[in-house]
């Protein structure tokens, strides 16, 4: 019923569709060029990792939907995003919504799509098998590319700052908050790369295909690797402290400099400024370099030296005759 008035919208607004493979484009008018352009990106998609080429060939068409306003982008997604969602995939429906509007930048639309594309096509190939929200995330996260360098920073400054959500809470409550969320996604992502890293692809494909024939998780880890889900969490909680906390920020000469070198300078000024007042102290405390006792007189000036005079006559002697 929903598809049919999204498509009657379309029709009435003066609308369009645009077919990419198994994927179709819905814009209102003044998106056709962003859907052209969406659909240029994904032709050049890499295979979505452990999963198969054609997994999306297997059922209906993948609807996205490009959202020309923030009314229809509410009417869309029945107002179920936060304020900063730019994307939003419904899997049991094979439904994407974009926003066309500004709400996200251009050039972020692509890996927002194969952001989306993953979940779809997760759901798709475990034939609706409970997937834990860690790893649903994590997986879109991490095969779209949203776990760079500049990503794992965050976690790393996340970490030393003590801003990190809890690792056990990411399966019982997903944050709120657009920070936390955000550390949310990249927790998660962290663990799929390192399940990854561990088995490579070869073996995350297997975990995949023993996972939809068990319909769980722990059963196709525990057919697979011999391991359980909670020792997986377990070291997946370990190996993330390793990474991602402060010892390898430590650990890093760049970033070891940069922590250390405003703690030297404050350190110098307060060591220079300490001996200077030191030094204060012991010239108050020594003797002047000349003291008054070691200072001669100064030599008295032409001004101050009396001039002689002759004796006044004796009144007793005789007087000379003329």
């Amino acid at each position: 019923m929903r598809l049919l008035a999204t498509v009657l919208a379309l029709v009435l607004a003066g609308g369009g569709t645009l077919r990419e493979g198994p994927l179709r484009f819905r814009y209102w008018p003044g998106g056709e060029r962003l859907a052209h352009h969406l659909a240029a990106l994904t032709r050049g998609f890499t295979r979505l990792p452990g999963l198969p080429p054609d997994v999306l060939d297997h059922g209906p068409s993948v609807e996205i939907d490009l959202a020309p306003d923030p009314a229809r982008w509410d009417s869309l997604t029945g107002g179920a995003t936060p304020t900063w969602g730019v994307g939003i995939a419904v899997p049991e429906q094979g439904r994407i919504v974009l926003p066309a509007y500004g709400r996200a930048p251009p050039l972020e639309l692509g890996e927002i799509l194969r952001h989306e594309i993953a979940h779809v096509a997760l759901h798709r190939f475990l034939r609706g098998a409970l997937v834990p929200r860690w790893f649903d995330e994590g997986y879109a996260t991490w095969a779209s590319g949203g776990l760079d360098a500049g990503s794992m920073w965050m976690l790393r400054l996340a970490f030393l700052l003590h801003r990190a959500p809890p690792l056990d809470s990411l399966e019982l409550e997903w944050p709120a908050g657009e920070t936390q969320a955000r550390l949310a996604y990249l927790l998660s992502a962290s663990a799929v790369a390192l399940l990854a890293e561990r088995v490579g692809e070869p073996g995350l494909a297997h975990l995949l295909a023993a996972w939809r024939q068990h319909g769980s998780l722990d059963l196709a880890l525990r057919s697979t690797f011999g391991i359980t889900l909670g020792q997986f969490e377990v070291e997946w909680r370990q190996e993330v402290r390793r990474r991602y906390g402060w010892a390898v920020l430590v650990s890093d000469t760049l970033v070891f400099w940069l922590l250390v070198s405003p703690l030297l300078v404050v350190l110098v000024i307060v060591r220079r400024r300490r001996d200077r007042e030191r030094l204060a102290r012991l010239r108050a405390s020594e003797p002047p370099d000349q003291p008054a006792w070691w200072v001669e007189p100064p030599p008295a000036s032409p001004t101050d030296v009396a001039t002689p005079h002759a004796p006044p006559p004796d009144s007793s002697s005789p007087a000379t005759p003329p």
